[in-house]
């Protein structure tokens, strides 16, 4: 799967389960609303009082899995951050782009908004007909 997949893969389907660590280290996961920014990253909104928000303070390490419909699916590993000034706009752009109603949930001060930056993919199609499992790695 390449970058251009990604972004249709993860816009298509729209939820993912994001998983996180505590500082303990135990595991943590959570099901969001997620987009794709035109560059391969993963945007989704959180409440800045979630569980999520404070293990990526944290730890910025999350593992990521969408879609699970048609035996198709994309686990992702990477880093989470809460972008600033123009990575913030060109995420939040995107994310309102999958999400218009996400414009009404920032007029709350809580939320915030992660960006993931994607290291490392495997794109599982476990159909009979179409079987394929590939590997690859975000630059």
């Amino acid at each position: 799967m390449n970058r251009a997949g990604l972004i249709e893969f993860v816009r298509a389907r729209g939820l993912a389960v994001v998983a996180t660590r505590t500082p303990d280290g135990d595991p943590e996961a959570a099901l969001v609303g997620i987009t794709a920014t035109e560059r391969g990253e993963l945007v989704f909104d959180t409440s800045r009082r979630s569980r999520k928000y404070a293990n990526l303070q944290a730890d910025q390490r999350v593992a990521v899995v969408i879609g699970w419909d048609d035996e198709l699916t994309v686990q992702i590993e990477g880093n989470g951050d809460e972008p600033s000034g123009d990575d913030r706009q060109r995420c939040l752009e995107a994310y309102f782009a999958q999400y218009p109603d996400g414009r009404d949930r920032t007029k709350d001060p809580d939320i915030a908004h992660i960006r993931i930056k994607v290291g490392w993919l495997r794109y599982s199609d476990y159909r009979p007909e179409s079987f394929v499992i590939e590997e690859a790695s975000l630059d």
